[in-house]
């Protein structure tokens, strides 16, 4: 069986080819691309905080609050740009008819 820490690390592999996808694609609102590359900063925030959460606290991320909250931050500010990159887009879809 593939452990956690594997599969993690491959499912980065196909995020950064829709990365690559869709930052050439001329029909992804910029907000939202901005949004989906800030997962990957969430990511990069994650890794570290998890890694300190086990090495002080002896526990996983998910038990330690403030980290955990902390690292959160950085997903909810990616998926909050991600709806506003779409909802300007739709919004200038209405506004052209």
């Amino acid at each position: 069986m593939m452990s956690k820490g594997t599969l993690f690390a491959l499912s980065l592999f196909p995020y950064l080819g829709f990365l690559w996808f869709i930052s050439r694609s001329q029909q992804m609102p910029r907000l939202a691309l901005y949004g989906f590359y800030g997962t990957l900063v969430f990511v990069g925030v994650t890794i570290p905080a998890g890694i300190y959460a086990e090495l002080h606290y002896g526990k996983s991320l998910a038990n330690i609050d403030w980290l955990h909250g902390g690292a959160e931050v950085f997903l909810t500010l990616s998926n909050i740009l991600i709806v506003l990159g779409f909802q300007q887009a739709v919004q200038q879809l209405k506004n052209k008819n």
